[in-house]
């Protein structure tokens, strides 16, 4: 009987062939060789497919699936129903990885029993080469002293949220876990990933950490779809909707509803802040007329909320018609 890899890797590909290569390298290199590498090209019209068969001859391990153009979250889902490895892990395919980083996390998921294991990343700007750190994504000062912990500790709740960011890059998922709860990527256009990371740590059981900078992430590259926001510029909103009403249906939302209407004001904000133009006006319209009461923000006064710098200025754009709001 084939033994099963200890890790699964999922990548998806869309017009990658600028980076691919060295993504792909790294990964072949991990000194934890048990894994299985599965490749969802997502439609690319640049010859990212022809790389990925390059590679698909040269190393069994690797699995190349091709798909029409979809999305990154409906690429991975679509990685996930071919997984056969004990934890699973989704890598960009622009970002490099340190030679250690899967044998690491598996070490320590596959030692405490975690649903999931989260490690440290830093930055790569594109254009200065220059490696820089990314202090928002691992906050040591909201760990609780032990480890493996829970999302429901008293000491851990508030901040599950806070503690890492919503992107799957840094982190290993145990795969029956995910199958078990019926765990998947929204098809969204941006923000795709927010609701398959942030519900996964408020169902895992056990999570636990790695303090090491184990993964590089790609920064300032001109066709990242981050740099086209305002063409979705909505997204972030459905994600934040979807998250709450799991919540809701899995009942955590009572326990944890401190943690998700802080991430969802500051997530909004962020939001509004770094959109222009007309993206801007709809955001802010959209969060005025609806967006703050349906995420609960309207609910709590000052007290409840981390910062209150973001308390002040949704109090601002609550109050504040669109014309007549100052940046």
């Amino acid at each position: 009987m084939e033994k099963n890899p200890k890790v699964s890797v999922i990548m998806p590909i869309y017009n990658s062939s600028e980076f691919l290569r060295d993504g792909l390298d790294s990964i072949l290199k991990q000194t934890l060789a048990d894994i299985e590498i599965i490749c969802v090209d997502d439609g690319s019209k640049d010859n990212s497919l022809e790389i990925l068969r390059e590679y698909e001859k040269k190393d069994s391990r690797i699995r190349v699936i091709a798909q029409e153009n979809q999305g990154a979250g409906a690429a991975r889902n679509h990685g996930i129903s071919y997984a056969k490895g004990e934890y699973l892990s989704f890598l960009d395919s622009d970002d490099f990885f340190e030679r250690d980083m899967l044998k690491d996390a598996y070490d320590a998921a596959h030692a405490a029993e975690a649903d999931v294991c989260v490690f440290d990343a830093d930055l790569f700007d594109h254009t200065t080469k220059e490696y820089k750190p990314c202090t928002w994504a691992f906050r040591r000062q909201y760990f609780p002293d032990h480890q493996p912990f829970s999302p429901l500790e008293e000491e851990v709740r508030d901040n599950i949220f806070r503690m890492f960011n919503g992107w799957p890059w840094d982190k290993l998922y145990r795969r029956e876990f995910v199958e078990r709860i019926h765990l998947e990527y929204q098809n969204l256009r941006t923000t795709n990933d927010m609701f398959f990371v942030f519900i996964g740590l408020a169902r895992a059981k056990k999570i636990v950490t790695v303090d090491k900078v184990l993964v590089h992430q790609r920064v300032n590259v001109k066709t990242s779809l981050s740099r086209t926001r305002e063409k979705s510029w909505n997204c972030f909103y459905t994600a934040l909707l979807a998250m709450q009403e799991e919540l809701k249906r899995c009942r955590l939302y009572e326990r944890l509803e401190k943690a998700f209407v802080n991430w969802a004001l500051n997530f909004s904000l962020w939001q509004l802040n770094t959109m222009e133009g007309e993206a801007f006006n709809k955001t802010y319209n959209l969060l005025k007329r609806e967006g703050f009461e349906r995420l609960d923000i309207t609910r709590h006064d000052r007290s409840y909320f981390f910062n209150s710098k973001e308390y002040l200025q949704f109090l601002k754009v609550f109050t504040t018609p669109r014309e007549k709001y100052e940046r």
